[in-house]
């Protein structure tokens, strides 16, 4: 299947808008900075689907008064799903944080958070760096097929359990762009 720049037909819903998305994304700015008030907080996303989250939440907290005292923000890029719709279940670091973790207050953010491998991969990882503080901020929640146990300290909302796309979410590398949350139509699926 080859969809080029106009997705029309292939959104079977819309799930959250995009003036849902960024409520959420505010209420999450308004809790972690009360909890960081007046100290550094390093926001660590998770690529690629972070990339969109992290950009706003950083915004957004920089917003709110009396907040974290300096915000830095860096990125580790892991694999777990490749092309499919369903994850592997293994864990792969691609790219590593640049920033030192160790004596910093961090908060891993991601996208999503479905079978918990991945943020349990990495709150493992930078635990052993010997963070201040290790927190994760997740914007949708997809609790259904949770494999692991893990906190989440922040969680923007609950995803329905179905295959999402939008907001950083994507399939084969595509719908990443779409300012809301949505579902695909079947035959989007389908080998051609």
């Amino acid at each position: 299947m080859k969809i080029g720049q106009s997705y029309e037909g292939t959104i079977k819903r819309q799930i959250y808008s995009a003036e849902e998305i960024a409520a959420a994304i505010e209420r999450l700015a308004g809790r972690i900075a009360a909890d960081f008030t007046g100290q550094p907080l390093l926001l660590l996303g998770v690529l690629k689907g972070a990339l969109y989250v992290v950009t706003d939440l950083a915004r957004a907290i920089a917003l709110v008064p009396d907040g974290p005292s300096e915000i830095v923000v860096d990125y580790l890029c892991v694999s777990s799903y490749g092309n499919a719709t369903r994850t592997s279940g293994e864990v792969r670091l691609l790219k590593d944080t640049t920033a030192t973790v160790t004596g910093k207050n961090v908060v891993i953010v991601e996208d999503i958070v479905d079978n918990g491998l991945t943020l349990e991969y990495l709150s493992a990882l930078l635990a052993e760096r010997g963070p201040a503080r290790l927190a994760s901020c997740v914007l949708f929640d997809k609790p259904y097929h949770r494999r692991v146990d893990v906190a989440l300290n922040y969680v923007g909302l609950r995803c329905p359990d179905e295959f999402v796309v939008g907001y950083g979410l994507d399939y084969q590398e595509l719908f990443r762009n779409l300012p809301y949350l949505a579902q695909l139509q079947p035959w989007v699926f389908r080998v051609e």
